[in-house]
């Protein structure tokens, strides 16, 4: 479940999904030899949200915070969702006092919660989760302050949490969750995803049940860590996100320098981002390994021009366009 815990659907959607699960017993069982198990991950509805939190109320006067905010429930403003998730947060037992207080960072929010599940699982990772959700939306807390942190994890049975976040625990892991989720299209809080299929929205449990039901059924095929972690970052590079795709390819590039499909993932990402320098020492290099590459020439050739070197770009773009004509149809096709 991709969710943020600023996000009230997402409190709705955790009653919701454990309310689907209880009453479908064959979700409860053993799938491939592996329990059905819920785990949480970050998702940003308000990524400007300030270190030190700001009063709500005074906040959704700016209507950039209300259109951040939107990311929690698209279509609707901020004060109409607001009114609507009041009303079936109050059915779902999750009133009578209900509403944030705070707009509050979630980012070490999240780290907890992801600490949570590395330390103890999906059980303990549910507990933390809990108190944050609560003292967000019912205690109307600020979760942003490392205190409030350290009183729920301690609440929870995660003694150790603070420390962990003290030593910057999960820090690496939540910025790059965030971005596995941008690229397999999480757009919204809370999504349901198992294998390739998604649920967006807090769904009635009846309609979560028969998804899950649906999706467990499916043939599942684990791609290697190496494969999955490539074709996410190139999803980022194809949903306009070139640095996130760095941010990802940061690992192949260490363990796989040499590998050609990541090398020209970076030299594309380097490209896109205005490093037109690391991008053209990588394809040089492509280049001068495998001279009959035409479109690690046209990148190149494109890279020189807007350098300014159109004196050495031209000859790359000529072979280019001499290998594949459609390189060379109106000044070539901008590079993908």
């Amino acid at each position: 479940m991709w969710a943020d815990v600023v996000c009230a659907w997402a409190y709705i959607g955790k009653r919701r999904l454990a309310a689907a699960l209880e009453e479908a017993a064959i979700l409860l069982e053993k799938r491939d030899g592996e329990p059905v198990e819920v785990v949480w991950r970050p998702f940003r509805i308000d990524p400007t949200a300030p270190a030190e939190a700001e009063p709500l109320e005074e906040a959704l006067r700016d209507p950039v915070t209300d259109t951040a905010l939107q990311g929690c429930a698209p279509g609707t403003t901020v004060a109409e969702n607001h009114a609507r998730v009041s009303e079936i947060a109050a059915a779902e037992g999750l009133g009578p006092r209900w509403g944030a207080a705070w707009r509050a960072s979630s980012h070490d929010a999240h780290r907890l919660i992801a600490l949570a599940y590395e330390q103890g699982g999906a059980a303990l990772q549910d507990a933390v989760l809990e108190g944050v959700l609560r003292a967000h939306f019912v205690e109307q807390r600020d979760i942003s302050r490392t205190e409030t942190l350290r009183e729920i994890a301690s609440t929870a049975g995660f003694a150790e949490g603070a420390r962990l976040l003290d030593e910057g625990g999960a820090e690496e892991y939540v910025r790059e969750t965030l971005l596995r989720g941008k690229a397999i299209g999480v757009t919204t809080s809370p999504t349901l995803v198992i294998g390739g299929e998604a649920l967006a929205g807090a769904h009635a449990p009846e309609v979560i049940a028969r998804f899950v039901a649906r999706a467990a059924a499916e043939p599942r095929r684990e791609l290697p860590a190496e494969v999955e972690r490539l074709r996410l970052a190139e999803a980022l590079l194809d949903k306009g996100d070139p640095l996130g795709c760095l941010t990802l390819l940061g690992a192949l590039m260490e363990e796989y320098p040499e590998e050609r499909s990541v090398r020209m993932l970076a030299a594309r990402a380097h490209f896109h981002s205005a490093q037109l320098s690391r991008a053209r020492g990588e394809l040089e290099t492509l280049v001068a390994q495998n001279p009959d590459d035409a479109y690690a020439r046209l990148l190149l050739g494109r890279t020189l021009e807007r350098q300014g070197a159109k004196e050495e770009a031209t000859p790359h773009l000529r072979i280019a366009a001499a290998m594949n004509p459609e390189y060379g149809t109106a000044g070539g096709p901008a590079p993908a």
